[in-house]
């Protein structure tokens, strides 16, 4: 059985983010993730916040603090609403960690010495006021495209056009907002991607049949484009070294790596902080280092796939030694607010510290899952998302539990009823449960997150179809035993829901499990014979009722809602 790692793309430090970054990255790595521990893999998901680069510098500055006491705090605040939506990864990083400075500087190292690293003289801009060269994001201006006055030099917010910093009209620095800017010459280090593209198209080659379309295809494209020769460097005051004892020079003119070479190199450095909480118990490079037995994917938005599949890659094939590369990459497309984006810079959205304010995270993870932009961009709006609780999670589920346990306790006490034989009704449920739950299992296997929500909520429907079937009010009053069989099922059905439904809705799951006493349950998944016998809570089980599951949402929820957030006008 192969040990299974899993990443989701980093977070950047600026800032809590939105749910589209959820739902792209990682809320459905860790469904998966859960999924896979209930089915007894060896699962390790691994994930941290990307700290370095212009605008951790940019943020920092504006709330007035050093950057390394910025990017500490906001990774506490980060961590606070992932574990408020219960995310379980194994470990959450950060990628300022002695950890990855280590192995980033040794992939370095290893890749000047195979010759895929090359020292350059480039023109860059530089302020004489700010007495340092500027990054391309510490320059702004006009675009010259659309004439947007806050265009950055890597590229026009606006417009999106990608920009040089020379290309703006009226350039300033973002730092001092000087207009005295002169450009110079420096050098920087370059990685030869050109000279590792036949390397990377031959590996994204062999995973044409594997990978999702979505990735395959920006994979591609980036490819058909040309893969160029690209500065991993940058004037910075944070981020990880170049080491004085390969670059003397540019050490010592404090040039560091560019974020995007050394975030990736992340997930292997949060690996060896996980290794490096408890050295005795945990073997960090066997997960990454001549890991065959090792299947890894990745969970990301589409903006970061080509980072990931060519970039990335690149790196790893130029290094020379066997070093983990991804086998699967799961890439989303855009989850949208009413048709526009997301914006954390915009504050355009419903942001994952507000959601939790507003509702418990199993609201908001069953309808990002349920609604995943998987093959195409979807939009978020308050009617779908009132929508979807009020009918999967209120009356689905949560009244099936309620009226349930709630009808049993009146009519039979608090244990579970016996009496009666199961029949053909039973029978027949038992088969479309084991059949559903099939359906559910191989969704979840192909990280089809859409279709397994569907299965799993038909596992649900199926439950309240039996029960409308069986009619167990009605039932009591001619035989008692035929409406203690039918409750005793249904209480059957809640505790295979509680099991089942973990991966997507656990603080959920937990409330159903626990509504019975029953003291050897350790049950991790459900087997088809299980599911189709439905017996594992057996009569005399004690049992509680638990608090409503899920609250219906009312017209005036959606009202105070859309006024808070805004709808369609956004």
């Amino acid at each position: 059985m192969a040990r299974h790692l899993i990443t989701s793309a980093l977070p950047y430090i600026n800032g809590i983010k939105h749910l589209g970054n959820m739902v792209g990255s990682m809320l459905p790595a860790d469904v998966y993730s859960r999924y896979l521990r209930q089915r007894g893999h060896d699962v390790l998901y691994i994930c941290a916040t990307d700290e370095h680069g212009t605008p951790a510098e940019l943020a920092a500055k504006e709330q007035g603090l050093p950057v390394d006491v910025f990017c500490a705090q906001a990774h506490d605040a980060q961590k606070a609403v992932y574990d408020g939506f219960a995310l379980a990864f194994d470990y959450f990083g950060r990628s300022s960690s002695p950890e990855n400075r280590e192995i980033t500087q040794h992939f370095a190292r290893r890749l000047n010495e195979n010759g895929f690293i090359e020292e350059r003289a480039i023109r860059q801009v530089y302020s004489p006021a700010d007495g340092r060269f500027l990054p391309d994001r510490y320059v702004e201006g006009t675009c010259p495209h659309c004439g947007y006055d806050k265009a950055r030099g890597d590229q026009c917010e606006n417009c999106t056009r990608v920009l040089d910093p020379t290309d703006l009209i009226n350039p300033r620095s973002a730092i001092s907002g000087s207009t005295d800017l002169e450009v110079r010459e420096t050098k920087h280090l370059f990685l030869l991607q050109s000279k590792l593209e036949n390397e990377v198209r031959e590996w994204v080659a062999q995973h044409d049949k594997d990978w999702p379309q979505l990735a395959s295809s920006i994979a591609h494209k980036w490819l058909t484009e040309g893969l160029h020769d690209r500065a991993i460097t940058r004037d910075l005051d944070w981020g990880v070294p170049v080491p004085a004892d390969t670059w003397p020079e540019l050490a010592a003119e404090g040039k560091v790596f560019y974020v995007w070479f050394d975030a990736p190199i992340e997930y292997i450095g949060a690996t060896k902080e996980w290794a490096d909480q408890d050295p005795e118990n945990r073997d960090w490079k066997s997960w990454w280092y001549q890991a065959e037995d090792v299947r890894y994917t990745e969970f990301m938005a589409k903006d970061n796939v080509p980072f990931h599949t060519v970039m990335f890659p690149a790196t790893e094939l130029g290094i020379r030694e066997p070093w983990k590369m991804v086998d699967y990459v799961k890439a989303f497309n855009w989850l949208t607010y009413y048709g526009g984006k997301f914006s954390t810079s915009q504050k355009r959205g419903v942001f994952t510290d507000q959601a939790l304010e507003i509702l418990p995270a199993d609201y908001w993870r069953y309808f990002l899952i349920a609604n995943a932009p998987e093959s195409d961009d979807s939009s978020f709006t308050w009617e779908h998302f009132t929508a979807t609780v009020n009918k999967d999670l209120a009356d689905t589920l949560g009244n099936f539990v309620n009226r349930v346990l709630s009808f049993s306790r009146k009519r039979f006490g608090d244990a579970v009823p016996e009496g009666g034989t199961p029949g053909e009704a039973e029978t027949r449920l038992g088969e479309q449960i084991a059949e559903l739950l099939a359906e559910y299992e191989g969704h979840m296997e192909t990280l089809q997150f859409r279709k397994a929500a569907a299965a799993l909520r038909a596992l649900w429907s199926a439950g309240n179809s039996y029960l409308e079937e069986k009619a167990p009010w009605l039932e009591i009053k001619t035989d008692k035993d035929a409406a203690a069989l039918t409750l005793r099922t249904a209480m059957n059905l809640i505790h295979l829901y509680a099991v089942v439904s973990e991966p997507l809705i656990p603080a959920t799951a937990t409330a159903m499990r626990e509504a019975f006493a029953l003291t050897d349950d350790t049950a991790a998944w459900v087997t088809a014979e299980e599911a189709k016998s439905l017996s594992s809570v057996p009569s005399g089980t004690a049992f509680t009722v638990p608090p409503v599951l899920f609250a219906k949402l009312t017209d005036e929820d959606l009202a105070a809602y859309k006024e808070r957030f805004g709808g369609a006008e956004g």
